[in-house]
């Protein structure tokens, strides 16, 4: 008897994706996980305190996305503040 998996709008995204070959295994799957792990060790190393004054209306909106991404909006805004100075796009494609 075959199992019927039943998929959300993402995963079945990510599986017509894989289908359509966009996915591609790497060469060196060691070195580019610990590639990740020091980009995440980086990211979340918080050694200073920075205040700012920013909009309310930014704010909220801040906040929202955070909700959206399942952070907290401060760790959202230190990603986001890393993203841009690490020269990464901060748009989603």
């Amino acid at each position: 008897m075959k199992k019927t998996l039943y998929l959300d709008e993402e995963e079945k995204g990510l599986d017509e994706a894989l289908n359509r070959g966009e996915w591609r295994s790497v060469k060196n799957v060691k070195e580019e996980i610990g590639k990740h792990q020091q980009y995440a060790r980086n990211t979340l190393l918080k050694d200073k305190r920075v205040n700012i004054r920013i909009s309310s209306a930014d704010l909220e909106t801040l906040q929202t996305k955070a909700v959206e991404e399942g952070l907290s909006y401060q760790t959202f805004i230190a990603s986001v503040l890393h993203k841009f100075a690490a020269g990464r796009s901060l748009i989603k494609q």
